[in-house]
């Protein structure tokens, strides 16, 4: 029964492992895509092509952030600032399109501003997360201590 357990273990910690390195992969893409696609996505949105630049740059420091300290952090840290993050690009995105609804020109701005600051200061916090500890080493009756 605890070969079991420690295999739901194992598969779940997994699980989250490749959810933390397909989100840090996603935003290094979407970062990338940002910047080779600036002009078209500046005049969608309504912004000076620049942003989607700065945008873009920070999106991809901030996955590849992710991607280095996917083993040296906690998971649970990864998520609680993941969820915060995800969170606030929704806000951030239902702000932008009250602005654009109500007539405002701001909308591009505020979406794209968010990701523009939030991948960087996600960043930052990953890298001041608590670090995993090694395991101990496990030691039988015939090892020396």
């Amino acid at each position: 029964m605890t070969g079991r357990l420690g295999s739901d273990v194992a598969s779940a910690t997994a699980g989250r492992a490749a959810g933390i390195v397909a989100d840090g992969v996603f935003k290094v893409l979407l970062g990338a895509g940002y910047v080779v696609g600036h002009g078209w996505l500046g005049e969608r949105l309504g912004v000076d092509g620049w942003l989607p630049v700065l945008a873009g740059v920070a999106l991809l420091a901030g996955g590849a952030v992710e991607l280095a300290l996917v083993r040296r952090r906690a998971e649970s840290a990864y998520i609680r600032l993941m969820a915060g993050y995800d969170a606030g690009w929704l806000l951030a995105t239902l702000a932008g399109l009250l602005v654009a609804w109500m007539g405002g020109s701001a909308g591009g701005e505020v979406w794209v501003g968010y990701q523009t600051a939030a991948a960087p200061v996600l960043g930052a916090l990953l890298a001041g997360a608590r670090s995993v500890r090694p395991a101990a080493p496990v030691r039988t009756a015939g090892s020396a201590a």
